[in-house]
């Protein structure tokens, strides 16, 4: 058996939504005290709704369609849309967005974890090597290139957010990968990726409009309205949600759940440097040396599927 190639179109897929979201934790942070976290992600997936109507408002017809699988409507939505974005913005009240990212970074260890507890699905030797290799680039940049440092760290609250986060984002992509029998076959809705993430973005603003409606009774602070209010929300609306998203799905399709998630660990690396960029904060050696054991990580990864 070959390994997978990984063919320009697909290191595209993979490669967009850390880069993106990469962005969307920069965004995230320059929004602390301007937009409150859990308002800021009910208004981003109210606007991506917004734009996904025109294109998939079928998907919503008829009702009954949508009466039999909301279970699982509700989990990928909740899961995906209301849960997790809710958890990084109020994340990055506490915590940067490279801590942030970091933290997100130990996905394909849960992703591994998930498959193998709940899907049957051992990891190979390759595999954990190459999420071992990962969480090593992430660890050397979490201690800035020095073991005294790296031992003597200490995380806010905000990163613990993260983690729930993402263990919930570890079940989402195994749900998206092997979805329930009334989502495969002849039994799945003719729903293309809009269809399905209007779906999605529906259920899950049902979870951030809790989450916000109880933001606001605790008496958050108002949104401070500025053309870079405006712009932070057009971003995470259309390119972290809507393109992100239909990135992220098609890559956990063409290269499997484990190995989208391990393309994953590049969000840190791209944090760094839109930071350096946006925030004012210089990349340093050991972002270069942590970028290598990252990269190479994915590489082993991915031929996975090599002849013994």
């Amino acid at each position: 058996m070959h390994g997978m190639t990984l063919h320009p179109r697909v290191i595209l897929l993979l490669t967009l939504p850390p880069l993106l979201w990469a962005g969307n934790a920069v965004v995230g942070r320059l929004m602390v005290g301007q937009v409150p976290p859990l308002t800021l992600n009910f208004l981003r997936w109210l606007l991506a709704l917004l734009v996904l109507l025109p294109l998939a408002w079928r998907a919503l017809l008829p009702v009954s369609r949508l009466r039999e699988r909301w279970p699982y409507l509700l989990a990928i939505g909740v899961l995906g849309v209301g849960a997790y974005n809710s958890l990084q913005y109020l994340a990055l009240v506490t915590s940067t967005p490279l801590n942030v990212t970091l933290v997100a970074s130990s996905l394909p260890v849960w992703t591994l974890l998930v498959g193998a507890l709940f899907y049957g699905v051992r990891p190979s030797g390759r595999e954990l090597l190459g999420g071992a290799l990962g969480l090593a680039g992430v660890a050397l940049v979490v201690g800035r290139g020095s073991w005294q440092t790296l031992i003597s760290v200490r995380f806010v609250p905000g990163d613990l957010y993260v983690l729930l986060a993402v263990l919930g984002w570890a079940v989402y992509t195994w749900l998206l990968a092997r979805p329930p029998a009334h989502m495969q076959g002849e039994r799945r809705p003719p729903w293309g990726w809009a269809e399905l993430l209007l779906i999605q973005t529906l259920f899950g603003l049902l979870g951030s409009a809790l989450f916000f409606a109880g933001e606001q009774w605790a008496g958050t602070h108002a949104i401070h309205w500025s053309w870079g209010v405006g712009a932070a929300l057009a971003y995470v609306a259309l390119g972290a949600s809507v393109l992100a998203y239909r990135s992220y799905g098609l890559a956990v399709a063409q290269a499997g759940p484990a190995l989208a998630s391990l393309f994953t660990n590049l969000t840190p690396l791209m944090a760094a440097l839109l930071s350096a960029a946006v925030l004012d904060e210089t990349p340093q050696a050991y972002h270069a040396a942590a970028f290598l054991l990252i990269v190479g990580g994915i590489a082993i990864s991915s031929r996975k599927a090599s002849s013994a």
